[in-house]
């Protein structure tokens, strides 16, 4: 193994993201003390309780490895000078698209990358230490959605059992950290709910500008963070909320699915993900009307 490793994920990260990043950094520089372990990317704040990012500095890239993970695409890999980097190791859950480096572990069946750190751990000689073993299983729960969601297998279970059983992780202390939020954003929530939009073909969406953003004092990823929330409502097949960042005239679009296949139609406009979870970026109004008529075409061929 190189003495200087990178590790980076996918831009606008997600708990899976940023927890699979710190955990992997740091079990390695607890097993070995000599080497430079740097996780890199745009830092978010509302998950610093993962761990401090790192910054990237002047890498040695003839010899140094960069670690991809969480991202099935170049484009969206959350590090400058990617290219540059003579070796590089790719680590996801998504559907395959990109091959970035000789070395690529992808497994879809799995419920977040944090399962794959997991199972990397429990079968080499990795150290886990508590905070690893936490970050790691909160990002299987968030990306699971407690579980809830079918990505979630017997294999899940049996590595998170595994997982606490060598840590003696006090688990559910941590929770709190996932899913305490500030009165605003509960108000926010109730936003949500009273104005979604929905079609009789089961589709429900919601367009955020900066104006509502701004008036519920959140960010614009509170939204995406709160979409699981909606996969229990019994008349709603596929759901998305859309918000928009003037500062980068970027449209980010969190989809979300009970049965109709919405990754395809992400990547007809820049997006992808899973069958069931996808996501779309993009700086075309225009996208998002056809990404909506999209959907909500294919929810009626579902009901069909």
């Amino acid at each position: 193994m190189a003495d200087e490793i990178y590790i980076a994920r996918h831009i606008g990260p997600d708990p899976d993201a940023i927890a699979s990043q710190t955990a992997l950094r740091d079990t390695i520089k607890a097993t070995y003390k000599n080497k430079k372990v740097l996780a890199v990317g745009t830092s978010v704040s509302k998950f610093k309780y993962f761990g401090e990012l790192d910054k990237i500095g002047e890498p040695n890239y003839e010899k140094a490895i960069l670690i991809v993970l969480d991202v099935p695409n170049i484009s969206r890999v959350d590090v400058d000078d990617y290219a540059k980097f003579k070796q590089v190791i790719k680590i996801d859950h998504h559907p395959y698209e990109d091959k970035m480096g000789k070395i690529e572990w992808v497994d879809e069946t799995a419920s977040s990358t944090c399962q794959l750190i997991i199972e990397l751990i429990l079968n080499s000689s990795l150290r886990l230490t508590e905070e690893v073993a936490r970050n790691l299983f909160l990002g299987v729960v968030s990306d699971s959605d407690r579980f809830l969601l079918p990505y979630t297998t017997t294999k899940t279970f049996e590595l998170i059992t595994q997982l606490i059983q060598k840590s003696h992780l006090d688990f559910t202390k941590y929770y709190p950290l996932l899913y305490e939020r500030p009165i605003n954003e509960i108000k926010f929530h109730g936003y949500l709910s009273q104005n979604l939009t929905l079609l009789d073909s089961g589709l429900a969406y919601l367009k955020l500008d900066n104006k509502i953003i701004n008036e519920f004092n959140v960010d614009h990823a509170t939204a995406s963070n709160m979409i699981n929330d909606f996969n229990f409502i019994k008349e709603v097949l596929v759901w998305l909320f859309v918000t928009y960042d003037e500062r980068t005239n970027i449209y980010k679009v969190n989809i979300r699915s009970r049965g109709p296949v919405i990754n395809e139609i992400a990547s007809l406009y820049g997006g992808g993900g899973h069958k069931f979870a996808s996501g779309v970026r993009t700086d075309k109004e225009e996208d998002i009307d056809k990404l909506i008529n999209a959907l909500d075409k294919a929810c009626q061929e579902y009901k069909k």
